[in-house]
């Protein structure tokens, strides 16, 4: 790792070279790993170490931003002027306030050494352990280990300096057996030996097994069994389309008319909070802001949404520390999620069902409608007919069109079991759910 004094200095030499009224520095940098196995059987295991600096110079109410992963001084001081010439080719942004002043930053612990050590020989015993299980059952097993180390840092001409490293590890895996059956299960976590690897292969197994030669039932609308996976899914959909600011200020969010009103059912509380250990923690963002506890569902009830530097001059609020690198088009994104957990464990929300649908997770989620929070996609590796509590027998995977808030206003019951579901950029905490009628509108072909 580079380290913070490192850091300090590569700062510097860009701010030198700068010519800008302000400028930022923003380094990404680190380690990733990856063992990829298919057919039970390891196919790569690589590591990359990068190294990125991207610099924001700031020109009056102009910003351009350019980026290296060369670190020499020539290369910085090459990166900075042409910071400053894509700049002068932007057009103004009068609601552009100019870079923050700095605020005391509350350090977490986001830095795992184990993670950080965790070699190929451990991934491959990992890995060793799901593929057995697949195998002394007859199935295939398919997926990914992948560990990171990391650091973030970020500096400015104004007096920000942010600095903190971070690690993460991820499984997943999708497990194959005959007559179309197929099962899915994931973990991840800071700290690599946290990740039950065996129960996660013997998850992924039982459904395949389970899954085999799988019936149809019409479409319709059902109430549903979403687990963690599918839920974890939902939730960043939502989140993508109706938390940030920028979406509200530009009309898309329903956010912008929901505020202060009871929009989901009282069982669900949602938020954000980088600070929390038992997601993937972070103490600030891009810009270098300290990551507030945002709450955006509280007992169904439409509170708050996260706010960058730019989008909070615009509504005359204080950043709540979710900016994402520049430039940046998206606007602020919350990326540690929370659902409050429930008072039932999974059994008992299976129990609770007379007829209807398991669903163990989506997989090509697309929006439809980002105001109405319409999504669309597929279940995948796990669908079940649920009757009179029980796992009755496998269905082919449906199509869903279903709006992400109207479920969770139909949300009857959450598990107090809840998994760490990340997709690669952040993570969210959620619990399973029984929602009623959700909307099926066709049966996959395959």
């Amino acid at each position: 790792m580079l380290g913070p004094d490192a850091i300090r200095r590569l700062a510097e030499t860009i701010f030198a070279a700068s010519r800008a009224d302000e400028t930022e520095v923003l380094v990404l940098a680190g380690d990733s790993s990856l063992t990829r196995f298919a057919s039970s059987a390891i196919h790569q295991n690589v590591t990359e170490r990068d190294a990125e600096v991207r610099v924001r110079a700031v020109v009056g109410k102009r910003a351009g931003v350019a980026s290296t992963n060369d670190l020499s001084s020539e290369a910085l001081r090459r990166v900075a002027e042409t910071a400053v010439t894509i700049a002068g080719l932007q057009p103004e942004n009068p609601d552009f306030p100019g870079l923050p002043a700095p605020r005391p930053i509350v350090p977490v612990n986001a830095f795992a050494q184990a993670t950080a050590d965790y070699g190929p020989a451990q991934r491959a015993a990992a890995v060793k352990v799901i593929c057995d299980l697949a195998l002394e059952r007859g199935c295939q097993a398919f997926g990914a280990f992948s560990t990171s180390a990391t650091e973030t840092a970020v500096c400015t001409t104004t007096g920000v300096f942010a600095y903190e490293r971070q690690t993460g590890a991820h499984l997943k895996t999708v497990v194959m057996a005959d007559d179309e059956g197929s099962g899915y299960a994931q973990r991840s976590a800071m700290d690599a030996r946290a990740i039950d690897v065996e129960a996660a292969g013997r998850e992924a197994v039982a459904l395949a097994l389970r899954s085999r030669a799988p019936g149809t039932i019409e479409p319709g609308e059902y109430t549903v069994l979403l687990n963690e996976c599918a839920v974890g899914e939902m939730l960043e959909y939502l989140a993508y389309i109706g938390f940030s600011a920028l979406a509200v200020q530009e009309g898309r969010s329903f956010m912008a008319e929901a505020r202060g009103k009871q929009v989901a059912s009282p069982l669900v509380s949602i938020w954000d909070d980088g600070h929390d250990p038992l997601g993937l923690p972070a103490a600030f963002d891009y810009e270098g802001m300290p990551k507030q506890r945002v709450t955006f569902f509280e007992q169904g009830t439409a509170r708050e949404v996260v706010y960058d530097t730019l989008t909070a001059a615009v509504d005359g609020r204080e950043t709540t520390g979710h900016a994402l690198p520049a430039p940046n088009t998206m606007g602020p994104l919350p990326w540690n999620l929370f659902m409050a957990p429930g008072d039932a464990s999974k059994a008992e929300l299976l129990r609770s069902i007379d007829r209807g649908i398991w669903v163990t997770r989506f997989w090509y989620v697309n929006v439809v409608h980002p105001l109405k929070t319409v999504l669309t996609g597929m279940t995948r590796d796990g669908t079940f007919l649920i009757e009179r509590g029980e796992l009755t027998r496998p269905i082919r995977n449906f199509r869903f069109t279903q709006s992400a808030l109207g479920a969770l206003a139909n949300t009857r019951r959450v598990s107090r079991e809840r998994l760490l579901y990340s997709e690669g950029f952040g993570a969210s905490l959620v619990p399973a759910l029984v929602v009623d009628g959700f909307r099926f509108t066709g049966v996959s072909a395959e």
